[in-house]
């Protein structure tokens, strides 16, 4: 048994270390402003992001980096951009507390702590440990939520210590949290609402009926497959007369792309889905779900309507 877990371990180590070892090599195949970006965002982008960027040509990376911003700021009518700010201050400051460390401070197990979460609402130090034999520790409190980080050979390296199970289930949601852009969400979990869809029924440009699905694509979790973000919709419908009677049905799926590099272009636009709806005269219940198969995530909406 201990046997296969020191080989465990081992293949693990060396699975970092070669998944290390790529990174530093396409880093250094990279400009001064890419290299940069991407090793400041180690700690934000997500896979497919980074899949993303890693399959970009050179002339594409520039847009790529602005979307990449873009897409995470809360306030797009205004020119600051708050969440990239706040980002990069907090690197700044984790470098400047947490200095005494081998590596740099934000990338030190505090500096992480402290660039994802933020600052602590209470720090406490005992830089001689809490016991008389004790180590040097640290304890982080985010509200009733404490971290603990140890310094174990007194070289300045603090590490973070996981209390419980709980505790690092804990940090890893704040984290995401943290970590999730607007546009091409942390994905959510499966049945969770898809916002902001709109339903309309109007008059078709050949004539009759015309059922109108709108859904921005701010709104649409896209995987990255290396420099396209897909996903997939599904519209379901029916219509029931006014004595409760089925009159029409209606299931199809449609893809949606993205080139990585032109989504900035699509963060105001809506997908569109027109259905022709081939009824009498007369009032209807509409009933409708459109569902992202990506993602599990989907939206109900009945609507009354007159033909």
């Amino acid at each position: 048994m201990m046997g296969t877990r020191r080989l465990a371990v081992t293949a693990l180590g060396l699975a970092a270390v070669l998944g290390a070892c790529a990174t530093a090599r396409f880093e250094r195949t990279l400009d001064p402003e890419s290299r940069d970006f991407y090793s400041k965002v180690r700690l934000i982008i997500t896979s497919q992001e980074r899949k993303a960027f890693q399959a970009l040509p050179p002339e594409k990376r520039k847009d790529f980096i602005a979307d990449f911003w873009a897409r995470r700021d809360p306030t797009p009518a205004t020119p600051e951009n708050e969440y990239k700010n706040a980002y990069y201050q907090r690197i700044a400051e984790a470098n400047h507390l947490f200095s005494d460390g081998p590596p740099p401070g934000w990338l030190s197990d505090r500096g992480r702590t402290y660039v994802t979460l933020g600052p602590p609402d209470y720090r406490e130090t005992y830089p001689r440990g809490v016991t008389f034999y004790g180590l040097p520790t640290e304890f982080w409190w985010y509200g009733f939520f404490p971290i603990m980080f140890v310094d174990e050979h007194w070289t300045g390296d603090y590490r973070i210590q996981p209390l419980a199970a709980d505790m690092i289930a804990e940090v890893n949601r704040a984290q995401v949290h943290w970590n999730e852009p607007r546009e091409t969400k942390g994905k959510p979990a499966p049945g969770a609402a898809l916002a902001d869809v709109a339903v309309d029924v109007g008059r078709a440009a050949g004539g009759g009926a015309e059922l109108r699905v709108a859904l921005p694509y701010r709104n649409i979790w896209l995987k990255a497959e290396g420099a396209v973000m897909r996903a997939e919709l599904e519209l379901t419908a029916k219509a029931v007369d006014a004595v409760g009677a089925e009159a029409w049905t209606f299931g199809q799926k449609y893809p949606v792309e993205v080139e990585a590099d032109r989504l900035r272009e699509f963060l105001t636009r809506d997908f569109e889905i027109k259905v022709p709806l081939p009824l009498r005269p007369g009032k209807y219940k509409l009933r409708l779900r459109l569902a992202n198969t990506r993602d599990g995530s989907r939206a109900d909406v009945d609507k009354d309507v007159e033909i």
